[in-house]
């Protein structure tokens, strides 16, 4: 990864913050093809820090956020763009993206736009392309915003979550906007603390 003097991965202070980008970033990188990696992908949420886009190998990488703090970052590789995905469409043509990742940012997006977001996702992504989405658990919920309170985890992020939703709700609304549901699997990481979530266009 390439070195920078931004402290925080994420809006807010966590103890654990830092550690648990990684983590994500981890389980994201595990699901991908590598066939894919000759292409292209896009981070939807990126965050203030691209960690995932820093961590990841692809021939080129593309990172979107509504909140985006390029100060320190230089990886000449990684393309920014300051979008906010509910009220915007992806700034990218169809079938463009070999890979799109949503890490720890489904919570964050209102219910109501979720079909619009994943639907402008299913556009972008090529044939054969993988969606990978991570987010919490439902029965996690209580759990965070203990952590958050402690500074363990950031108040910031978890006082932005806009809803939690069960495995199956978050795999019927990734169906809904185009994905095969053969072609979606899911599981959990972390203590059982977030779900991963793969789908194949």
């Amino acid at each position: 990864m390439k070195k920078s003097n931004i402290n925080n991965f994420t809006r807010g202070t966590g103890v654990l913050e830092n550690l648990l980008s990684n983590l994500r970033a981890q389980k994201a990188n595990s699901l991908i093809d590598n066939n894919l990696r000759a292409g292209k992908v896009l981070d939807i949420g990126c965050g203030l820090f691209p960690y995932f886009l820093s961590s990841t190998e692809f021939k080129e990488k593309y990172g979107i956020d509504k909140y985006i703090y390029q100060k320190g970052f230089n990886d000449k590789e990684v393309h920014l763009k300051q979008i906010d995905v509910e009220n915007e469409k992806i700034p990218f043509p169809e079938e463009h993206f070999d890979v799109v990742v949503m890490l720890a940012v489904f919570e964050h997006i209102k219910p109501e736009n979720l079909e619009f977001v994943i639907g402008e996702i299913f556009r972008v992504l090529k044939k054969n392309g993988q969606l990978i989405v991570t987010t919490p658990s439902q029965w996690s919920v209580p759990v965070l915003h203990i952590l958050s309170r402690i500074n363990i985890i950031s108040k910031v992020e978890i006082d932005d979550h806009k809803n939690s939703f069960s495995a199956l709700s978050i795999a019927d609304q990734i169906r809904k906007s185009g994905f095969n549901k053969e072609k979606i699997k899911k599981g959990y990481f972390e203590l059982f603390l977030n779900m991963w979530f793969m789908a194949r266009k």
